[in-house]
């Protein structure tokens, strides 16, 4: 990994323990200027942990961290003024209008009424909010009101951009309209830290990303990158009728060595040639109800390196 000198974050060894809990267990990662980074893991792998020690707010247990060339544990309120933060929850004012939301966040960074009347155009329109600048908080929806905690955290122009799980309780909708948002940012040169357990999210947005359980990073590199790396190019997946036929296959399976993972309710079959193997398992002793064929997915990287799916856990 690169060194501090030429990075937006850069953590060795990075560890936070609550009560002789360890919820970040010996991490190393760098994050470099003007790319997205993600943090992919499932709830409690210790990604939330991670981000609120980039952003000053929590304190490191063990290890080294510098943000923006920074040390959080004497710079803290430095660093603050040069991130911009967009927490898991929304944490708007819902009495105050769209607007008044924006203006009392920027005096927090001691801005003038003048400097932030000017921004809050420019953001709100960014946000595609100009038409509620006047509304109540309250009433928008959950996607209008993650576009505008987006905003919001843009109002200092900030060098790092932390996004903690920025989609999580959206529709697909909104998720793909706050996707495009977070792209626009990024070709402004805005360096972007995201924690998220949707792996389409990650494959989407993060240049690249570490995959994180139990505390610690199981893997690292761009999307594709880790795909390849521990996937084959197409899985099919094949439904059963009963548990005892999927147990039956299973067996079948291991005896022929293919690469496969079982779940509750389905098998995954690893495979560059999906149409020869959802041929074999047609014309099998124990043909499935319904197969699919589809590309690995970040999933399948979690699932192979972990033995569980992200839903699972």
């Amino acid at each position: 990994m690169a060194g501090g000198t030429d990075t937006m974050v850069h953590a060795r060894a990075l560890v936070k323990r609550f009560d002789g809990f360890t919820a970040v267990d010996g991490i190393d990662f760098d994050v470099r200027p003007g790319e997205a980074f993600g943090i992919l893991g499932p709830n409690g792998a210790g990604k939330t942990s991670a981000m609120r020690m980039v952003a000053a707010t929590s304190p490191v247990t063990a290890g080294s961290l510098r943000v923006l060339g920074l040390d959080p544990a004497t710079d803290g309120p430095a660093i603050r003024a040069r991130l911009g933060v967009v927490a898991q929850d929304d944490n708007l004012d819902t009495d105050l209008s769209v607007a008044d939301n924006l203006l009392v966040y920027g005096r927090y960074f001691g801005l003038s009424r003048s400097v932030i009347r000017g921004r809050i155009d420019e953001l709100l329109d960014f946000a595609q909010l100009s038409d509620r600048r006047d509304d109540r908080v309250d009433p928008l929806s959950g996607g209008m009101k993650r576009r505008l905690v987006i905003a919001r955290a843009l109002l200092n122009k900030p060098e790092l951009l932390l996004l903690d799980e920025p989609t999580t309780g959206l529709d697909p909708q909104a998720r793909h309209m706050l996707w495009e948002r977070l792209w626009s940012l990024k070709r402004q040169g805005v360096t972007l830290l995201i924690t998220t357990h949707y792996m389409d999210e990650a494959e989407q947005l993060c240049d690249r990303l570490v995959v994180m359980d139990d505390g610690r990073i199981v893997d690292e590199g761009g999307p594709r990158e880790l795909i390849e790396r521990h996937c084959t190019r197409e899985v099919v997946e094949a439904r059963y009728a009963t548990p005892d036929h999927q147990a039956a296959v299973v067996a079948q399976l291991s005896r022929q060595a293919v690469h496969h993972e079982a779940l509750a309710d389905r098998i995954l079959l690893y495979t560059d040639d999906a149409d020869t193997v959802g041929e074999c398992l047609e014309v099998g002793a124990i043909a499935p109800q319904s197969t699919i064929v589809r590309r690995s997915t970040l999933e399948d990287v979690f699932l192979t390196l972990t033995g569980r799916t992200l839903e699972e856990v």
